[in-house]
């Protein structure tokens, strides 16, 4: 039989990724993780089946887990059953019915989402004062609180709609989720990318990294991946968030892509299709379908980080669903930041990358994220006032990508550029070669140069 030590050398990592990402202090995990080794040693001969070793000790964990928020919590929970119906009705002609509406809806949220409405709204607390009992620091507080009242609106059954928001009828009368198509155009439209003399700003920017969609109820996203020089769109990706869903014991949301190439999407939408569209052989072709695949994800959203939780993979008729507790079947092309975080939302220029022009320089570090400066993204004959977020090597080794972010958080444009010698055995030559007249970047002395563009229906 497998010895503890055995066992438990085989899934550490998992185990550590899975408290890391539920505990916000590293201190805290750190102790937690004890707490969950010695339990399970103790317990070690209680289980039968060392086969079942994982689950077994993941199942500790997220009893200690949930032991540890609610020591955190203490006097500070939210105690439904205790509030009366005149401390949960508002003042609407809905009387009793919006009251208990109140109650259903706090029961849907998790607890550190009732726990700060409880403190806000029915304790009265100032904010200075829930981020001295919550051992928290204030601008976590308010980025919490304003979280928190956001996901009480998703959930709330009441919801005013939005001023200026068209609803279909027919969308009406399913009861269902009709995706807004804004139609991205066939070709890149003409953009200029200006710097700007202003001091860029902070922005919150909640999108799933790569996907760019945000990972809340009720968001949906189209967009387009063009090539360059041709400026033609290759593939058109339409995204929606389904639904909640749970992933070991961690809630995030369920989201669905379709991808597509422009053929297939222009054939579903009406429009003309292009003669030598995109089955073409060329040594250059994007990354992305051959043919209308539909992929499905679960995304987590927190107060500092979004993040991939699991994706759905199609091993042929097998439905094969990957974690984050899978190691580098799952980190290697989902997982990013240090112990899996995510990537942060709380964007402020840090200085670990710095841009003068085209030429790019950054310290030494993993998952090289940082604003480099603010700039005028023009583009359709719309202008858009930007902050610039540069990505060096952190998902794909020699390759480098820049974001343009308006005020919302929401992607303008995003340009990749791979290094010149990038997956060189695959193409034969270097891509000044390849792509001659396309953008360069200088970065750390070394050339890259510009392959491909991205555009959501944001932007229209």
């Amino acid at each position: 039989m497998d010895t503890f030590e055995e066992l438990l050398a085989c899934y550490r990592g998992a185990l550590e990724r899975y408290v890391r990402f539920r505990l916000p202090v590293r201190a805290d995990a750190d102790d937690v993780l004890q707490e969950i080794y010695l339990t399970a040693y103790q317990k070690f001969g209680q289980l039968k089946n060392p086969e079942s070793f994982k689950p077994w000790i993941v199942s500790i964990a997220r009893n200690k887990c949930n032991d540890y928020f609610r020591a955190r919590a203490g006097r500070a929970e939210l105690p439904i059953d205790g509030l009366s119906e005149r401390e949960l009705w508002c003042d609407s002609r809905r009387g009793a019915a919006e009251a208990y509406a109140v109650r259903e809806t706090l029961e849907l949220l998790g607890d550190k989402d009732r726990q700060i409405l409880h403190l806000y709204f029915w304790k009265e607390l100032p904010q200075a004062e829930i981020a001295r009992i919550l051992e928290l620091p204030l601008g976590t507080v308010k980025s919490r609180l304003h979280t928190a009242k956001q996901n009480f609106r998703d959930k709330y059954p009441y919801r005013k709609a939005r001023p200026g928001a068209a609803v279909s009828n027919e969308a009406i009368g399913k009861g269902e989720s009709v995706m807004g198509r804004n139609m991205l155009p066939e070709f890149m439209p003409e953009y200029r990318i200006e710097a700007c003399g202003e001091a860029p700003f902070s922005v919150k920017w909640e999108e799933l990294m790569g996907w760019f969609l945000v990972p809340k109820l009720g968001e949906e996203l189209t967009w387009g991946m063009y090539d360059m020089p041709s400026r033609r769109c290759h593939s058109i990706y339409e995204m929606k968030v389904t639904g909640r869903a749970m992933v070991h014991g961690i809630e995030g949301v369920e989201l669905t892509a379709r991808e597509m190439l422009w053929n297939d999407f222009a054939a579903a939408a009406g429009l003309p299709q292009r003669a030598d569209a995109d089955r073409e052989a060329g040594s250059l072709t994007l990354p992305g379908p051959k043919n209308t695949t539909d992929r499905v994800f679960v995304a987590q959203l927190t107060d500092t980080h979004c993040r991939y939780l699991a994706t759905l993979r199609h091993d042929g008729d097998l439905r094969n669903y990957i974690t984050f507790l899978d190691g580098d079947a799952f980190l290697d092309n989902w997982g990013f930041g240090e112990d899996n975080c995510g990537n942060e939302t709380n964007l402020s220029p840090k200085g670990d990358i710095r841009r003068d022009g085209n030429v790019v320089t950054s310290v030494r570090k993993d998952f090289l994220l940082d604003i480099v400066g603010r700039y005028t993204v023009t583009i359709g004959g719309k202008r858009f006032d930007t902050v610039c977020v540069m990505d060096i090597e952190t998902y794909d080794s020699g390759v480098v990508s820049e974001q343009f972010l308006d005020r919302d958080g929401r992607t303008v444009l995003w340009r990749r550029f791979n290094r010149d010698d990038w997956a060189f055995d695959r193409y034969g030559k270097k891509w000044t070669e390849l792509l001659p007249d396309n953008d360069r970047l200088l970065v750390n002395g070394v050339s890259y140069v510009h392959w491909y563009d991205c555009i959501t229906d944001h932007i229209f």
